[in-house]
């Protein structure tokens, strides 16, 4: 008899699938969110409080409800696909009506016990609805007009109801994650390049529109883009986070200054320094080896998944996985480019390192929806 001959009538269903799990991908998780762990310890002086301490509480829930969608078929997720969407919807609805509001942002429902986010869950909802869209639609159908309408129809609506918050860098992540799964699934070429210049088209509108009745964009958004060009005109101002950062990540040199010895965040000049621009925290201590050792954790659990996508038969799946794994990866990278200058401050967390109770659980969700495609994957 062989091993899978012996899992199969002697193993329970629940274990082995247990065992099918790709636990990789679980270890790099908890590698990752170790990092945070440590970050978090540091940036509250050497306390676990108040910081650490919710942070280890929500990935151990996390974790459970992560073990708790992997178990369930791949095929109940798709089914209900489409009912997860509008509920996300509704709830980002909601938030214009009853959402609390944060740092001049009415982002969040009270719940009491903590404080949801629609816009986090809308990401991995609108990535489930769009794989089960193109897994429904026939592949010959995938480029024409009127297929193409209803996803972006289905992308759009929800931006704009994060950008009405606002929250420009949830918005942008709404927007990239859904054209990600809409050509992978395969429409043609055409439309994005379209896209792409109507975008270009859109950004001579933003700063055209500045000073105008009809501006795009928030006062403090358009200064978030002079503090890109050129963080030095205003070092005190609407330049001073990315300022305190850059210098931050420049003085961490190659194994930075040690545990708990990062100057920026100790005597508080960096802003945010256990959420947003967390990782320069990171930079400062651990230097560029302990920076570089983290993002290749982060590409690693993105190489997993692809593996996992690639190997997988089952389209809804496949791109369900696939959609997972690039909203991850906007994630991290954005933040990144967000605090060393390459791209404006969008608000955007480090994934599992920044503190934060929606985005940790909600992504570990997604992953679990991520471990239930790669359970059941036809074998």
């Amino acid at each position: 008899m062989s091993y899978l001959e012996y899992n199969a009538k002697y193993v329970p269903t629940g274990l082995r699938k247990l065992m099918f799990i790709n636990w990789p991908i679980i270890v790099l998780l908890t590698a990752v969110a170790g990092y945070g762990f440590i970050m978090l310890y540091s940036v509250a002086g050497g306390s676990a409080d108040p910081w650490m301490s919710a942070q280890v509480k929500r990935f151990g829930v996390g974790m459970v409800m992560l073990v708790g969608v992997a178990m369930v078929p791949i095929w109940f997720w798709r089914n209900v696909s489409a009912v997860a969407f509008g509920v996300s919807v509704l709830l980002l609805v909601a938030v214009e009506f009853f959402g609390a509001v944060g740092m001049g942002a009415q982002r969040w429902i009270d719940l009491g016990f903590m404080r949801l986010q629609p816009s986090e869950l809308t990401k991995i909802t609108l990535v489930m609805v769009l794989a089960a869209y193109y897994d429904w639609l026939p592949t010959d159908k995938t480029s024409r007009p009127q297929w193409v309408l209803v996803p972006v129809m289905i992308i759009l609506f929800p931006t704009y109801l994060v950008l009405r918050q606002p929250d420009l860098g949830t918005a942008l992540l709404l927007l990239m994650g859904g054209a990600t799964i809409m050509f992978l699934a395969g429409v043609h070429w055409a439309y994005f390049a379209t896209v792409a210049a109507s975008g270009v088209a859109g950004l001579v509108a933003v700063f055209q529109g500045r000073g105008t009745s009809w501006q795009l964009l928030k006062d403090y958004q358009y200064r978030r883009i002079d503090t890109f060009i050129d963080p030095s005109n205003d070092p005190l101002g609407a330049g001073y986070h990315i300022t305190q950062a850059k210098i931050a990540l420049g003085s961490g040199g190659w194994t930075g200054r040690g545990f708990m010895q990062g100057t920026q965040s100790r005597l508080n000049f960096l802003p945010e320094k256990h959420t947003d621009f967390i990782f320069t925290t990171l930079a400062e201590e651990f230097g560029f080896v302990g920076a570089f050792t983290l993002l290749i954790l982060y590409v690693l659990i993105i190489m997993f998944c692809v593996a996992s996508a690639m190997g997988n038969k089952d389209r809804f799946a496949s791109l369900l996985t696939l959609g997972v794994a690039m909203t991850f990866f906007l994630f991290f990278a954005v933040n990144m480019a967000m605090v060393t200058g390459l791209a404006p401050v969008v608000g955007v967390p480090l994934p599992l390192v920044s503190y934060g109770g929606s985005a940790m659980l909600v992504l570990l969700i997604a992953f679990g929806l991520v471990q239930s495609a790669h359970v059941h994957r036809p074998r």
